[in-house]
């Protein structure tokens, strides 16, 4: 055997050593198996067979693949969001460099939406809807991870009640006073509507969990772990608000604005399929959400999305 295979032979005993495995068996078991294709590498069959629609019109195939696509990227999104996260000390490249990725993915999702506001027959949307109900988009469990694994969770909390809240409150608490909770309770009564019931029984335990678990590693305490003259650099500066205003306005007004075409257009009941006020619950003026209030003006934060 030339050097090369020698080297390579002797290294994968190493490997297999460290852990305690016979080298042969593995080397035995490499005549067996099939040669990687790629279709079997990245399960196109099953992929593809994700797609189930509830009606007979065409368009509402758009839906689904659309929302099976953001749901893809966002978790793109948190793989990203995990690295950094769980990295002790990150290095300021390193910061900088999986920032860029995750803005990335949100820039496709705020471009994307064309593909939904302009895709779809609004005669079709309006039929096949109906038999979303009561689903609603505000249920993407990953979305809502992507929020707790962003920033302080207090930038989280109905602003109505931060005064209240503070990092002494229990989580379970806290959770009650979200500020995407306000869209699945009767103003009135303050009644939890069925949408936000099944969301909380199917995701409820996962969300504490992740609440937890990021409130003090989540980006902006990454951030805040930089070098005094990094966390100073504008560029990096500049990478973080277009993230906290890509995800929190350009974003949510994308969907708004897909949203206000169908439900506005003189058909249906003008509700969303969740029963949420989804006028005052997407606008960002009225969320307030906000990932990194300390990076923008006072001016800015007063104003925050009332130029959209």
């Amino acid at each position: 055997m030339n050097p090369e295979t020698n080297q390579l032979i002797e290294e994968l005993e190493q490997k297999f050593d460290a852990i305690n495995q016979n080298t042969n068996t593995h080397l035995e078991g490499l005549l067996w198996s099939k040669p990687i294709t790629y279709w079997d590498y990245i399960q196109t069959d099953a992929l593809l067979n994700l797609q189930t629609q509830r009606t007979t019109l065409p368009d509402e195939m758009v839906f689904i693949m659309y929302h099976q696509v953001n749901e893809l990227l966002f978790k793109m999104i948190l793989w990203e969001i995990k690295q950094v996260c769980h990295t002790e000390k990150p290095e300021t490249k390193f910061f900088a460099e999986r920032m860029s990725r995750i803005s990335r993915y949100f820039n496709m999702l705020t471009t994307s939406f064309d593909i939904m506001g302009d895709g779809m027959e609004v005669d079709q949307y309006m039929k096949f809807r109906n038999t979303l109900t009561p689903a609603s988009g505000f249920q993407s469990a990953q979305y809502r991870l992507i929020e707790f694994a962003s920033t302080d969770l207090i930038n989280l909390i109905d602003y109505r009640f931060r005064a209240t809240i503070d990092r002494n409150t229990p989580y379970s608490h806290a959770f009650e006073h979200l500020y995407w909770q306000a869209a699945g309770k009767d103003y009135k009564t303050g009644t939890k509507s069925f949408l936000i019931l099944e969301f909380e029984r199917k995701y409820k335990q996962e969300f504490l969990r992740y609440m937890e678990e990021y409130n003090t590693i989540n980006i902006w305490q990454k951030f805040k772990q930089l070098p005094i003259e990094d966390q100073q650099d504008s560029d990096l500066i500049a990478a973080m608000r277009h993230y906290d205003k890509t995800v929190n306005i350009t974003w949510v007004m994308g969907h708004l604005n897909a949203a206000k075409k169908y439900i506005e257009s003189g058909q249906g009941s003008g509700e969303a399929t969740g029963g949420s006020d989804w006028k005052k619950y997407m606008h960002p003026k009225y969320q307030r959400r906000i990932f990194f209030p300390e990076l923008w003006s006072e001016d800015e934060l007063k104003n925050w999305g009332e130029d959209c």
